[in-house]
């Protein structure tokens, strides 16, 4: 398979980096507090913290795997290099939940928040102009949408900066500096460790997709070093972000009294700190977050799809085609915006339950094929530094997503599990009918026109 010719790539590291932020959705933060704050009796900051560790043990797994298969494809490319191509296209089709649903939901959302905004116009009509936009922009090329993210994720930074300055004034005013320069946020008063692991637990779905950034490799200058950066530096800048904000929240509401309901507390959080006027603005901001979060989803959901198309996977030949101007997989792209329309029909729960079997599908291969390479392939557990990276850190990492398996909903397990079974009757399916459930192309990335020209000198 011919990768991406150095010339072609589009994206550098801190293109990488804003395009993975953008699809963690920072401002998430807002929406999860009141349910985690009640979990860990008034502790997320220190929620926020474990789960940040325990993300970043698998994201290490990530980084290690992007360094030695410098190429688009994310989980699924590296079990079918390191675990066979069976088991690289469960994998793949497991993590399909994952890409797929997150667009669709970013286009549920929107279509809440833009019902919000323009109650006269029906839901579905907004849904639709909403997901072509996202398509539109997507079918251009990709640096063209990591500026606008850069924009998009930029805006509500910002506005939580503000908040935070919000936070700081009015406990100084109201009492002194003394509650502003403390460290009762982090504990508050309680030792207890089991509900700071359910709370990190709910919060590790927080970190979801920054695996994304490794699909874009095709298209990153020198992927070997630079997605493996992007990887560590996305996480750990999603971790800062929340904590950070978490930190400040918690010390303006150390408990959930003041929330009328600590489930959907986000509105009642920014309405007590800056009024009705900021309450509507930050709103705003959070359409917009929501928006950098489509874009970059829907950018990485379509190109899992062209990669499991190039390796025949998914055969239908038109998935190899590239633009070629943008450069952009755009029957891939085009093919992932019809598919976001299914949020007209779609509940929300029942999308983001898969989306997170999906997540944790992606997770524990990506540990799993660390040990497999490192330790059954290359033979390298003889010091300890090598003990260290491939056997403790990939374990460690495969026990926080365990942990993270154990607090998935049932429903999320019995409808991954069927869109599992659907995978393997696919493949007994071309073993009776004696058919390639592979059927590698040697063409990437390229133009139909490319495709021509190369076809004529074969």
């Amino acid at each position: 398979m011919n990768e991406l010719a150095p010339h072609q790539a589009q994206l550098s590291l801190w293109r990488v980096i804003i395009i993975g932020i953008a699809y963690m959705t920072p401002m998430t933060v807002f929406d999860t507090f009141g349910i985690v704050s009640g979990v860990t009796n008034g502790r997320v900051p220190m929620a926020y913290l474990l789960a940040l560790g325990a993300i970043m043990l698998t994201a290490f797994s990530y980084s290690r795997l992007a360094v030695i298969f410098p190429k688009s494809g994310s989980a699924y490319s590296y079990t079918n290099q390191v675990c066979g191509k069976i088991s690289g296209f469960i994998v793949g089709w497991g993590t399909l939940l994952d890409y797929l649903l997150l667009p669709m939901i970013n286009s549920l959302l929107s279509g809440i928040y833009l019902k919000a905004l323009f109650p006269d116009i029906p839901a579905w009509m907004l849904i639709i102009l909403y997901t072509a936009l996202v398509t539109f922009i997507n079918c251009r090329n990709i640096k063209f949408l990591a500026n606008l993210n850069a924009l998009f994720v930029g805006i509500p930074l910002i506005l939580m900066v503000y908040f935070i300055y919000l936070v700081i004034h009015a406990l100084v005013f109201k009492y002194d500096v003394s509650h502003v320069m403390t460290l009762k946020p982090l504990m508050n008063g309680d030792n207890s460790f089991i509900p700071l692991v359910s709370g990190a637990a709910i919060l590790c779905f927080s970190f979801l997709g920054f695996d994304a950034v490794t699909t874009l490799a095709n298209e990153t200058f020198d992927a070997r070093k630079n997605i493996p950066r992007a990887i560590i530096a996305t996480v750990l800048t999603g971790g800062i972000i929340f904590f950070v904000s978490a930190w400040f929240i918690q010390l303006y509401y150390p408990n959930n009294s003041p929330f009328k309901d600590p489930i959907e507390a986000m509105p009642e959080i920014v309405l007590y700190v800056g009024g009705k006027l900021f309450q509507s603005i930050f709103l705003l901001a959070i359409l917009i977050n929501t928006f950098a979060s489509a874009l970059a989803s829907h950018a990485s959901a379509a190109r899992l799809i062209y990669i499991m198309g190039i390796d025949g996977v998914i055969p239908w030949k038109k998935l190899q085609y590239i633009h070629p101007h943008y450069r952009s997989p755009i029957v891939c792209v085009l093919l992932v915006g019809i598919l976001s329309l299914n949020a007209i029909f779609f509940r929300l729960d029942t999308a983001v339950s898969l989306i997170s079997f999906g997540a944790m599908v992606a997770f524990s291969a990506v540990n799993i094929s660390v040990f497999i390479w490192f330790v059954c392939y290359k033979k390298e557990f003889s010091t300890l530094k090598q003990i260290l990276k491939n056997i403790i850190c990939p374990s460690l990492g495969m026990f926080s997503v365990i942990v993270m398996w154990t607090n998935l909903k049932e429903d999320a397990l019995l409808l991954g599990g069927f869109w599992t079974a659907l995978g393997i009757t696919y493949i007994l399916y071309c073993k009776v009918r004696k058919r390639p459930l592979f059927k590698r192309h040697d063409l990437s990335l390229t133009s139909g026109a490319d495709i021509h020209v190369a076809k004529s000198t074969l």
